[in-house]
């Protein structure tokens, strides 16, 4: 089912977009709350003469979220994060933290406009700041550890206890198998 959007669908697609979903999300999600509207043919002609009318508001908005992403440039972000002892982090980290972590730089965003594939471990990854369709930036993210003594402490690894007893009885049937294999020899040769 082709469907126009009415708003940003981050995943989906863009105001304006004519865009290829599902009959159930179509009709029963999308319509009903207002963010699309089917694309019929009298419909794919007002979205053209729209588009022809506002194209000088679209590169007004393009410009503005150009200048947006200009505040971005040279910004990386260092999230603390409680960490395991092997480095698994407890929860994760995602575009709730990085929206956060840019409020404490001073750069407000929405959070709806931000996307991040969930951190569960240290390590770099990299937030995606959706401002147009044709805008986007990219911020550089490292979750480190909150409380690094956690890692450093040293691992105690418990050796699973031995059955000595179990061991014990199967050398001692090995001795006895050897011994008598031997004993089957030196009769064979006997003879």
């Amino acid at each position: 089912m082709e469907i126009i959007l009415k708003e940003d669908i981050i995943g989906l697609g863009y105001k304006n977009d004519i865009v290829n979903v599902k009959n159930g999300y179509g009709r029963n999600y999308l319509i009903p709350s207002g963010k699309g509207v089917i694309a019929s043919e009298s419909a794919k002609k007002v979205l053209a003469e729209n588009l022809r009318q506002q194209a000088h508001k679209l590169a007004v908005l393009k410009q503005n979220a150009e200048e947006k992403a200009k505040v971005f440039e040279g910004v990386a972000l260092e999230i603390p994060a409680k960490v395991s002892m092997t480095g698994q982090l407890y929860g994760s980290v995602g575009a709730a933290q990085v929206v956060a972590a840019l409020a404490e730089k001073g750069i407000e965003v929405d959070r709806k406009i931000v996307t991040m594939r969930d951190a569960k471990q240290l390590g770099e990854y990299e937030a995606v700041v959706h401002f147009h369709k044709e805008v986007e930036v990219k911020v550089p993210v490292k979750v480190v550890a909150e409380n690094p003594e956690v890692l450093k402490a040293p691992v105690v690894e418990e050796e699973a206890p031995a059955a000595p007893a179990v061991e014990e009885e199967i050398a001692e049937e090995v001795e006895e198998f050897v011994e008598e294999a031997l004993d089957a020899e030196e009769e064979a040769a006997a003879e």
